[in-house]
């Protein structure tokens, strides 16, 4: 597998150490025929979970600390995280709950937005990309499962776009959604009512699973997570 520091003849740059955080050259689409190319995905041996959340705490305290716990579970449960790479918000908490807990935190963030969303020091590692593309790519790469913690437009065109993906056959990882204090009880009618008026199959929404605290989230990924799926991301 093509390790990371070697995604292009054209980028001279070297990977560093800081802070225990792994710095590559800035992944660029166009400097790679597979996105597997690019993610070293063997040398993490913990099954990893993509987590979709906002970059800010929200109104209610319930969030943050929801967001930490589901950090702190993750790693209690044999499980890693990837995620956007941020330091605020509650992207910040929950990579803060999993390396308080010792298990391994891969972020990935946009060059272009390491102005906004300051990237975290504290992760095994570290990756820079190009586009949201291939931010989203990167991380679906790596993921075992997805799982939606409350958040904004960005937290929502993830998880609709890798529902998407399911619906299209690119995957067969579990999604699910994390309906913290009803945060997305308005989201889920919607769905249903996409269904009901038939522009979705009723099991393609069946497959986004709704969990309404973190021991079910848990208890779900402990039954399917081993499943090891590639997602052909040049499909999409």
């Amino acid at each position: 597998m093509t390790q990371p520091s070697k995604i292009s003849d054209h980028t001279h740059s070297t990977r560093t150490q800081s802070n225990n955080i792994e710095k590559y050259a800035i992944i660029r689409s166009k400097d790679y025929e597979n996105v597997a190319d690019v993610v070293d995905r063997a040398s993490i041996p913990q099954p990893l979970v993509a987590v979709y959340c906002g970059s800010r705490l929200g109104n209610n305290d319930v969030y943050a600390q929801a967001a930490t716990a589901l950090g702190k579970a993750l790693a209690d449960n044999g499980m890693g995280l990837v995620y956007g790479g941020a330091s605020i918000g509650l992207m910040g908490a929950v990579a803060d709950g999993i390396i308080a807990a010792g298990a391994a935190a891969i972020g990935v963030i946009p060059n272009f937005m390491l102005d906004h969303e300051v990237a975290h020091h504290g992760l095994t590692r570290l990756h820079l990309t190009d586009t949201m593309h291939t931010r989203k790519a990167i991380m679906a790469e790596y993921a075992d499962a997805f799982i939606t913690l409350p958040g904004g437009f960005g937290t929502l065109e993830e998880i609709m776009e890798i529902a998407t993906w399911r619906q299209l056959y690119q995957h067969e990882k579990p999604m699910i959604i994390l309906n913290i204090n009803g945060f997305y009880d308005h989201l889920i009618e919607h769905l249903k009512h996409t269904a009901e008026q038939g522009f979705m199959k009723p099991e393609d929404l069946e497959r986004l699973v709704v969990c309404h605290d973190i021991d079910a989230a848990i208890n779900l990924l402990n039954s399917v997570v081993s499943i090891r799926d590639s997602l052909d991301t040049n499909k999409i």
